[in-house]
């Protein structure tokens, strides 16, 4: 007779905390069974393999996972050096998706999730239930799945937040779709530069997408003349706009915040600050005019870039019992820790299982997700959280509530770098992120500029 014990534990999303939690639980023991919406493993860093990371390969791997990588040959590549997000997903997370094996199901996205007959309205015996799991296949088929617990790593990517400041798309944003983008866009591939090049674009967003694009922007503008970039800021410039510049323990996060100054400081980009987007209009042209909802109306732009964050799907939890947040949309007990408000990357606490609880036992938001619309997330993170979560699923209370993790201080989190190089920005080779001093990568040229006197603390960034 099967019971729940003897059920899998579904895993929805093949991402880096996925396939995280999928190795977590092999190693103690447990089937998986990973249920991926996208063609291939790690879909989502697939669709920004252009951009780099600003934390080294020491960073961005977890221990289980290498584990189960070691039999294969798999060695992690030199620590210190940055991946772009195409090498994290060829060099590491396929190689972890191959080792997987059938245990990763592919073009398979989660409808529903909810307890095997019971909506969510009833108590009766509930938690003896076990977890079905509704999903479609590429062919358009429906099938479902049990499982003994659910841990939920599908991410935000899919879902950004819009234009709008009210929360909701701007008005005139849907019938300027073909104007939109809402992801950082790859430059160097010459059908995406055509659509920039020589054009005015609107970059909205304070964060380190933002910051990237607006680098990348003016890269460009040193060969094409004509390209400008207007950053639209909701609030003002102040000493915190920029990140933590030299005083990040992470240097490559730091060097990216001054590109995006550089960018502003030598002309390539104007700031407009306290600008909240109201309407997304067309002129004559057919150009777009922005519309802030004080009444400000900016001169016409070519092309928006939208990067205002992501926020989570919840739509395929309806019927789950779930505590959240009701301003971040993150685990209850969770959302104090990592408010943005309050915390940067290096400032949240560590949590485990128990912060990533909800009222429905045996159902973990994690990686991303977990952190709702907070931006301030960390691949590290992500690894702590499934490492405690498949710890308590196992029944094994102590290790799952030995939570440690050291996290890098100050700084915008939440992005991506930008390095040409990459080795730029690389740490000293002691293991630790702060080094000596942190080079200023010039835009348009892979060589740093003079290096800047590093006022922070030396300290490492892996737990």
């Amino acid at each position: 007779m099967t019971t729940t014990a003897d059920l899998p534990v579904v895993v929805i999303g093949a991402g880096p905390a996925g396939l995280a939690a999928a190795a977590h639980l092999v190693e103690r023991g447990i089937e998986p069974l990973i249920l991926e919406a996208g063609p291939a493993a790690a879909s989502a860093v697939r669709d920004w393999s252009h951009v780099r990371l600003f934390s080294t390969w020491g960073e961005v791997t977890d221990p289980a996972a290498e584990k189960l990588l070691a039999p294969t040959g798999w060695t992690r590549p030199d620590a210190g050096r940055y991946p772009s997000g195409g090498d994290w997903a060829e060099q590491y997370l396929q190689p972890l998706a191959d080792v997987l094996g059938d245990r990763v199901h592919l073009s398979a996205t989660v409808t529903g999730v909810s307890r095997t007959g019971r909506d969510r309205i009833v108590d009766a015996d509930r938690e003896a239930q076990p977890f079905v799991v509704h999903f479609t296949s590429a062919d358009g088929s429906e099938e479902r799945v049990f499982a003994r617990a659910v841990i939920d790593a599908s991410g935000t990517w899919t879902t950004p937040s819009p234009a709008g400041a009210s929360g909701l798309p701007a008005l005139g944003e849907k019938t300027a779709a073909d104007r939109i983008a809402y992801r950082v866009p790859d430059l160097k591939d010459p059908a995406v530069r055509a659509r920039y090049a020589g054009r005015r674009t609107a970059v909205i967003g304070s964060g380190a997408s933002a910051f990237t694009a607006l680098a990348t922007l003016a890269d460009v503008a040193k060969d094409e003349p004509g390209t400008h970039a207007v950053w639209i800021l909701r609030r003002g410039i102040s000493g915190s706009t920029f990140g933590g510049g030299t005083a990040d323990q992470l240097p490559a996060r730091g060097a990216l915040g001054l590109a995006a100054k550089a960018a502003v400081d030598n002309g390539h980009a104007d700031a407009v600050t306290g600008f909240r987007t109201q309407a997304i209009e067309r002129d004559g042209d057919g150009r777009l005019v922005l519309v802030g909802e004080d009444g400000r109306r900016l001169d016409p732009v070519d092309e928006v870039i939208v990067l205002t964050g992501f926020r989570p799907d919840l739509s395929f939890l309806s019927e789950i019992r779930l505590g959240l947040d009701e301003r971040l949309q993150a685990p209850t007990e969770l959302a104090p820790l990592i408010d943005p408000n309050q915390h940067s990357c290096g400032t949240v606490y560590p949590h485990g299982h128990r912060e990533l609880s909800h009222p429905e036992p045996g159902i973990y938001l994690v990686g991303m997700k977990s952190y709702g619309r907070a931006p301030t997330f960390l691949a590290m993170t992500g690894y702590e959280q499934v490492r405690s979560i498949t710890a308590a699923i196992a029944g094994d209370t102590e290790s799952a509530d030995r939570v440690e993790l050291t996290l890098p201080e100050t700084g915008v989190c939440g992005g991506a770098g930008l390095f040409d190089d990459p080795a730029a920005g690389q740490a000293d080779g002691t293991g630790c992120c702060a080094a000596p001093a942190v080079a200023l990568v010039q835009i348009g040229t892979s060589l740093p500029v003079a290096a800047t006197e590093d006022t922070s603390s030396s300290g490492c960034c892996s737990a």
